[in-house]
């Protein structure tokens, strides 16, 4: 069988991938072992051949040695012959079903690959691993030692900062502009806003900013009473007596504040019933009426289309990076003493939650699966394809070596067996004889 060559990345047919060799020293090693073990093999198969021809033709108890030491010598050359078939043609002769690994190398191969498949990648026996591993006990276990959890937080910090350096701000104006805003002007954004508004009515999840903007803006009218009067001021007429205007602006501001509190202090006053109502009625406006959503798309495309919105994008996004990074950077800063106290508190809440370790090992069963389903052939396929790649004459050699030795025992248990198989049946023969 012709070696499978591999292909240079320019094309070219290159020769078989040499076979690495980690270890040159115990390469040197087994192949003194295996040649020790030889000799000794074949020291006896001599041995019997001796004593076969000095025994030849001799009666009594020589006789039984003679049977022996044939007995012996045939089977010791039997197991030579088996062993050496595996690797080479037994004397250079091209016998079949010889010299089987360098000619069935590829098959061998594919063997390996599909045994490792079935064997070591079935669903059952990666769960079964990841659930003996314990992973999430050992991780709270090695989150437990404080040196640990720093290490943890100041290696993330270190790569997610270097992570944040290498974006660029063009690299964020390119994806907002190629691929954020052609994404938001195809999508309606009506039913998006429309569904979300209904939730937020319905579960009154408004209420809060309500109270916060009325709050708010009641303590800006109670401290800048001059800037209210000089906002309105500048929208009177200019033939109103400047008496009539004061007079009308302080009631205003008196009527604007008995108006924040009331809405402040009454969770049912009229003001927030009207703006629950005016705001259900939009939510269902962006949901059902064409002209509502007409308007809210006109709106999303003028906000899309405005030149400042990459422009503001870009700016947020590098005054976010630049704290962050800084934050990052420093090891007292508040980012990493936060990130340490959350992993701390997540490594003792391993230790302590059998119902979260449990399911972090599920999880970790599941994605072992995902992963074993979807790439395990290409992973068992690399040993197939590895072993094809190889020399015949020199992974047969390779194997030899690692497993040649033992393999001389046959050829020594060939003899001994052989011998006293031998000794048998002439006893036996003398006893029907």
């Amino acid at each position: 069988m012709t070696p499978q060559t591999a292909v240079s990345p320019t094309g070219a047919a290159a020769g078989p991938t040499p076979i690495t060799t980690p270890d040159p020293d115990q390469d040197a090693a087994r192949r003194r072992g295996l040649r020790i073990m030889r000799g000794v093999a074949t020291t006896l198969l001599l041995l019997a051949a001796l004593v076969y021809v000095l025994t030849h033709g001799r009666d009594g108890a020589w006789g039984y040695v003679n049977a022996a030491s044939e007995a012996a010598m045939v089977g010791a050359i039997a197991d030579w012959f088996a062993v050496t078939a595996l690797f080479r043609h037994p004397l250079g002769l091209p016998i079949p079903h010889t010299a089987l690994i360098p000619r069935r190398k590829d098959d061998l191969g594919r063997g390996l690959q599909d045994f490792v498949g079935d064997n070591f990648l079935a669903e059952h026996v990666v769960r079964d691993a990841v659930a003996g591993a314990e992973i999430p006990a050992r991780v709270g276990d090695w989150l437990a030692d404080e040196a640990h959890a720093k290490k943890v937080v100041d290696e993330g910090s270190e790569v997610l900062g270097a992570a944040l350096a290498k974006v660029r701000d063009e690299h964020v104006s390119d994806f907002i502009v190629q691929g954020l805003v052609p994404r938001f002007r195809e999508e309606p954004i009506s039913p998006l806003v429309g569904t979300l508004l209904a939730e937020v009515v319905a579960d009154g999840a408004h209420h809060g900013l309500v109270d916060l903007a009325v709050v708010e803006l009641h303590r800006w009218l109670v401290a800048n009473p001059e800037s209210f009067t000089s906002m309105l001021e500048s929208r009177a007429p200019w033939w109103s007596p400047p008496k009539v205007n004061e007079a009308v602006i302080g009631k205003l501001h008196e009527y604007a504040l008995r108006w924040l509190e009331d809405i402040r202090d009454d969770a049912d006053s009229e003001a927030r019933q009207a703006l629950d109502s005016l705001l259900a009625q939009l939510a269902t406006d962006l949901l059902a009426d064409g002209p509502t959503q007409d308007r809210t798309e006109a709106l999303k495309n003028r906000l899309l289309d405005h030149p400042q919105l990459t422009q503001t994008a870009v700016s947020l996004w590098t005054a976010l990076r630049r704290a962050l990074v800084g934050s990052l950077a420093d090891p007292e800063g508040a980012v990493r003493e936060r990130a340490l106290v959350e992993v701390t508190a997540f490594g003792a809440r391993l230790r302590t939650d059998a119902v979260l370790r449990e399911r972090l090992t599920v999880l970790a069963q599941d994605a072992a699966t995902f992963l074993v389903e979807r790439y395990g052939r290409e992973v068992t396929g690399v040993i197939g394809q590895t072993i094809e790649r190889w020399d015949g004459a020199e992974a047969s050699e390779k194997i030899e070596l690692h497993v040649g030795r033992d393999l001389q025992f046959i050829r020594i248990n060939g003899t001994v067996v052989g011998g006293l198989v031998g000794l048998l049946i002439h006893a036996l023969s003398q006893f029907l004889g």
